[in-house]
């Protein structure tokens, strides 16, 4: 196992991991953002007053290859499109739809042909029309990483089941429970990609959840490796590197410059799920989790059930609630409404109380060099930071901002308690529109 340079320990704060999957009842009206993904956004393909279907297609971009379709999560009448609050913090065109009726219990027949004796390509089609994206977080449309380009082979496949974002225990619970559903999807993923090396790389601290999956893979030739737990484990970049010693380029470098395709767990059963059972991606396993929540859970919830009906089902917020995350408290993001529904990447909805709240100001840099030292990307984030600061967006760009994963260990470390990844992030975008108008021009 190969170790990867900075990073840290965070308190895991995973008390939700022996709490078994909940299924939320259907909400009687849900926000179903066009945009739930990286890539074009959707054009509404229903008009206020249509009657929908459950899992019928609502939102779709046939023209552009990065992108990803929606489809009702429940059926009943669209009330109204327009911008809603979205988990990004601003608002974004949404498809409501509401129902009088108490929606049924999900039930999916299976396919009865052989999903491993068809076409590649066919399943591609079925996994993109199905809108699968990754479910980790970052939303890239699944059916993009599964169609690498000419003079880009891929030799391995990755199934990231580290979850190394403390609190967050979903992914955990999903290869407890459904560990047979995973490896039938990585094997769907095997077939399409043409590769026979997968490996699922879950951190040490989830025993129970490394041996469920070994015993579903023993007759694979799928292998379970246990990861040493070290934040940010679960990043893309450095679960190659501890799997396979290989090194992803820099940006715009991708894993498949490596021959590697990598997979969240949840994003496989998802897989399997459309492949298997002819199932659209209309709902998630998240978790319910902090100080600030009555009854933490592991839920199974409907894309586009605003999150307050969520945290309803847990017993409502604890009289001293100070923060509602969607994610986990490394890379989450904080929410001003609990208008804002969940979609396709929340993993997550923790709520922190007051007193874990930092409030106030910051402090200047006193170049103390701890920031460096965690760093994964071997970045000096202090230096970015003050550029970023500066509105000095070039000498951030060659100090290297856009190499950042935005993981939060510099913030997490800082004395002086420094927005590092907030100014970050600001350059980069800075950084994007520039190259955008340059290429434009």
């Amino acid at each position: 196992m190969i170790k990867f340079v900075g990073g840290i320990h965070p308190q895991a704060n995973k008390h939700t991991q022996a709490f078994p999957i909940e299924a939320v009842p259907p909400p009687r009206r849900v926000i179903i953002p066009l945009s739930q993904h990286i890539g074009a956004p959707n054009e509404a393909r229903v008009s206020v007053g249509d009657q929908v279907k459950l899992g019928q297609l609502i939102g779709q971009n046939e023209k552009a290859f990065v992108s990803s379709p929606v489809h009702a999560t429940i059926a009943g009448n669209v009330v109204e499109i327009a911008p809603k609050p979205h988990t990004l913090g601003q608002n974004i065109p949404a498809i409501v739809i509401q129902t009088e009726e108490a929606q049924p219990v999900l039930e999916w027949a299976p396919i009865k042909t052989d999903v491993l004796s068809q076409e590649p390509t066919d399943l591609r089609n079925r996994i993109r029309e199905a809108g699968m994206v990754g479910m980790g977080g970052a939303t890239f449309p699944t059916h993009v990483k599964l169609s690498p380009p000419e003079g880009k082979p891929i030799d391995t496949l990755i199934l990231n089941g580290a979850e190394c974002e403390p609190y967050i225990t979903a992914d955990h619970r999903m290869m407890l429970e459904y560990a047979e559903q995973i490896i039938k999807g990585a094997q769907a993923v095997q077939y399409i990609l043409g590769v026979k090396r997968c490996y699922i790389g879950v951190e040490e601290n989830k025993p129970d959840a490394i041996d469920t999956l070994k015993q579903a893979a023993a007759n694979t030739d799928i292998q379970v490796v246990g990861l040493k737990v070290k934040y940010p484990q679960g990043s893309e970049k450095h679960l190659i590197k501890a799997l396979l010693n290989r090194e992803v380029p820099p940006p715009p470098g991708l894993p498949m410059d490596v021959g590697v395709v990598v997979q969240n767990v949840s994003t496989v059963y998802a897989i399997y799920e459309a492949l298997y059972l002819g199932k659209p991606l209309i709902e998630r396993v998240l978790t319910v989790t902090g100080s600030g929540i009555k009854t933490p859970k592991n839920l199974k919830v409907r894309i586009g059930t605003p999150i307050s009906e969520v945290i309803a089902y847990c017993g409502g917020l604890t009289g001293d609630a100070g923060k509602v995350i969607l994610g986990g408290p490394m890379m989450g993001m904080a929410q001003y409404t609990l208008d804002v529904p969940v979609i396709k990447g929340t993993s997550g909805i923790l709520v922190q109380n007051k007193s874990e709240v930092v409030m106030g100001g910051y402090r200047d840099c006193i170049r103390c060099g701890k920031c460096v030292e965690a760093c994964p990307m071997l970045l000096v984030p202090s230096l970015i930071g003050i550029y970023a600061e500066k509105l000095l967006f070039e000498e951030a760009d060659a100090t290297g901002a856009m190499n950042c994963l935005e993981c939060g260990c510099c913030v997490y470390v800082c004395p002086s308690k420094r927005p590092m990844v907030q100014m970050i992030k600001h350059a980069k975008a800075q950084i994007m529109a520039k190259r955008r108008a340059a290429k434009a021009a």
